[in-house]
Parts: structure tokens; sequence; C-alpha cells
């Protein structure tokens, strides 16, 4: 997303609502590298950005498979001023129904969702071509004062921090987060409205949105009930820095799972430009409160990328997370405490001004419970090797 100043800032410019737009209207540091594609056209400020990964993914053990794959995003953005106020649009798509293998992105110990009626076990669901169609509108009511509105057909509430698609410290990692389900996965949500202050640095907002998960039919809208409903705050004490906290009830949102659940979610996100380079980082932790059981499951995730001699990337996942789907015929549900520890680089062969490719790789290392070991073996080790494309740095990225 573009990181520029905010109308607090500087009300005269065509820029977008916040310098700290992340996913929704969730936050991240202003001064994360913008790579995007913009132009200026009878007032309205065009931008686009995404993502491509082509990748061979190897999942180990026993339950792992090899299979070549390509996660994938792409997002349009219209801004124009609209009254006192600024009107941002964004519509965001993704092909990973075509391109990624039935009955989806193989990744150990991943649940959520369902394939073909049955849960989701030991693979990530790919996105819906329409990921996000939604409107933003902040107006300033006064120097330190701003009212928010947002929405849409699909839209993300105020719950979570900036999804991983779009966080700078997973820029690099082609595959979700373990603990997606316990964090951001309402990052699509079919049906969201958004409202909220912003007072200088600290956001207030609440949300009403449907909680269900999308279904099998990734091409379509799935328009439900605004039957949930969130709150988050979120601050930015500086360039750099941003957290928040959120807390949300989606009723009913696992198609294979009865009952609703309460959702908690923290974050910090940490963004330092550097002089031939950029290093972010987050820490997330989710909770879920299964209201029908009373089971609460707690996801935990530390990850950073590091941007170094311009063309060279590190990377790390830290995470460990509460899995109570990893047998969903069994009688009972235990759940199991995962860790899942990836670390991995990419090369950016071409770098300009109008794309970036990379080549990368990356390894996973888990713990587990000995009670798995007869499923997953005693030590699986999974890896990548991929092609990364997207857009070019645009110049003055840094802000």
């Amino acid at each position: 997303m573009s990181r520029m100043r905010t109308p607090m800032e500087d009300r005269d410019a065509a820029q977008l609502p916040s310098p700290h737009a992340g996913s929704g209207t969730a936050w991240e540091p202003a001064s994360v590298p913008e790579r995007e594609w913009m132009l200026m056209r009878g007032g309205w400020e065009l931008m686009a950005h995404g993502t491509i990964f082509a990748d061979y993914n190897q999942q180990g053990g026993p339950r792992g498979e090899g299979k070549a794959e390509s996660v994938n995003i792409g997002m349009l953005m219209e801004q124009h001023g609209l009254g006192r106020g600024t009107i941002l649009l964004r519509q965001m798509f993704s092909a990973e129904s075509l391109t990624s293998p039935h009955p989806g992105f193989p990744e150990l110990f991943q649940t959520g969702e369902t394939y073909h009626g049955q849960p989701l076990v030991d693979h990530q669901h790919p996105h819906n071509v329409f990921a996000e169609l939604s409107a933003l509108y902040l107006l300033p009511l006064s120097k330190r004062l701003s009212w928010e509105l947002y929405g849409g057909p699909a839209a993300e509430p105020a719950l979570g921090p900036v999804t991983y698609i779009h966080r700078t410290s997973a820029s690099e990692l082609p595959l979700a987060p373990l603990s997606h389900h316990l964090q951001d996965s309402t990052h699509t949500s079919f049906g969201v409205v958004t409202t909220g202050f912003v007072i200088d640095w600290v956001k207030l907002e609440a949300s009403a949105f449907n909680g269900r998960e999308p279904n099998e039919e990734r091409w379509s809208i799935q328009s439900a009930a605004l039957d949930s409903y969130s709150g988050r705050v979120s601050a930015a004490p500086s360039r750099d820095w941003t957290a928040q906290y959120s807390v949300g009830r989606l009723e009913h949102p696992e198609a294979a799972e009865p009952g609703s659940q309460w959702r908690q979610t923290a974050s910090v996100e940490y963004d330092k430009p550097l002089a031939s380079g950029n290093w972010a980082t987050s820490l997330v932790w989710g909770r879920v409160h299964k209201i029908a059981t009373g089971a609460n499951l707690n996801g935990y995730g530390l990850e950073s990328t590091l941007n170094f001699l311009r063309r060279d990337y590190a990377f790390t996942r830290l995470e460990l997370v509460d899995k109570d789907e990893l047998f969903p015929q069994a009688p009972v549900h235990p759940a199991y405490r995962i860790g899942a520890y990836t670390f991995g680089g990419v090369r950016d062969l071409v770098q300009n001004r109008a794309y970036q490719l990379g080549l990368g790789a990356d390894v996973t290392f888990y713990s587990k419970p000995a009670a798995l070991d007869a499923a997953y073996g005693n030590h699986p080790v999974s890896f990548q090797i991929f092609l990364r494309v997207r857009p070019g740095m645009r110049t003055g990225a840094h802000h």
C-alpha cells in the first residue's frame, strides 16, 4: 500500500487518507517501502500493486507432499477529494483458485475452511477472486480529529493486525502463518461496515460484518447478515511504530464447525529504513475462544524481513500455535501446541522502477508433542524454492 502524509499533515495534497494505510483500515508503519505503480488522471490518483510467487513447495513428513503452485494477489486503488475529505476505492483480486493445486497449498499443520465439504487440514486455502471491493472515506473535523467510514461487499473489519498478505515483515514469505485463523483471517469478509475516529496518532474503530468464512466458490461474493461485530484501538506514535488491540465476536465463522467465537488480537509492528535497504518486524498474538466448547486457542508469531545491500533479503517467521482440527474425524479434539520456524532469503535478479524479480528459498522446522509423531514423523522439514515478481520501488519510497 502507498505510504503518504495524512490530511492532518497536508490537507491540500491529493494523498491517501493516512500514511499508515495497511489492509482494510489497519495501520502499519508509515516508513515501509512503497512498491507500486501510480499515475494522476483528471484529479484522480490511481495506484496498482501486487505480488506473484511462482514456487515449488515441498512439505515434509508422512503427511507432506510436493507441488508446483502460485500464490498471488493484485490490487487497484483510486483516490479523489470528496467535499472536505478524501475517498479511496480499493479492489483486490487473486487467481489462486486457478493456481493452487487441489485441495489447496500444502502446509503442514495448517487448518481452516473446507474442501468438498470437509475441513482442510495440512493445506492453506486459496484466496477469493474478489478479495476486496471497498471504499474508505476520511473527513477532517478539526486539526487533530478526523472521522472514518469504510466498508463494502468484500472488505476487512476492524479486527486484527494488517493482514499477512500486506505486512512488510511477511513480504518475502509465500505461505500463510499457521496462526492465520486466530489472527487475521477476516481480511476478506463478505459484508463490512466500519466507522471510527482518528485522534492525532490514535484511532478508535467499530465494525459490523459477516463473520462467516468464505465457502469453496472462490469466484463469488457470498453476502449474509452483518451479525458479527468488533472494535479496535490503534496507535502510531511515530513513523516507524504501530500497535493495535482488537476484539470481536464472530457468528458461525466455520462451515464445518458449529458455534460462534470470540477473537482477541494484539500486535506491534516496527519498520526501519536503512541506507541500502529496510528492516520490518511484527509481533502478533491472536486468541480464539470457542463458545460452544469453551476452548481457548492461542497463536503467537514473530516475523522479520531485512532488506540489505539493495538486492538481498533475509527473513524469518517463528510461530507457536494451538491446533485442535488436525484430526477432524476423531471423536475428541484436543489442542496441540505446534511450533513452526521458517528461515529464508531472496536475491533480486532484476530491480528497477518498473518491477522486481527475485529468486528465493526457505526452510521450515517444527516442534510438536510426541503424540503426533506417528502422523507427522519425528522431525518433518519443509522447504520452498520460488520466483517473486512485484512492482518496483517508487522514487522517494521511504517517508
